[in-house]
């Protein structure tokens, strides 16, 4: 089975999240986004579970924090779309 587009917005129509899923399960490169359109944070998932590396950006758009994931963390929750 092929990974699907995703994407999601705020109330205001401005996006929100876009990625992909599997079978309803986040995969894939994901990005995150403030309502006046700056990036957020961005990362990959696996299995619906947040893996690797995690970048969260300023308003600026400059790299504020950068965060390694470890896949298999038992406190990680998948991400379910439906």
């Amino acid at each position: 089975m092929q990974a699907s587009d995703f994407v999601t917005y705020h109330k205001d129509g401005s996006l929100w999240a876009k990625g992909q899923v599997l079978n309803d399960i986040a995969t894939g490169f994901w990005q995150w986004y403030r309502k006046d359109g700056t990036l957020l944070r961005s990362g990959h998932f696996k299995d619906g579970r947040q893996v690797g590396e995690w970048t969260t950006y300023d308003k600026a758009g400059q790299v504020y924090k950068v965060t390694n994931m470890q896949e298999g963390d038992p406190d990680s929750e998948p991400l379910i779309l439906r």
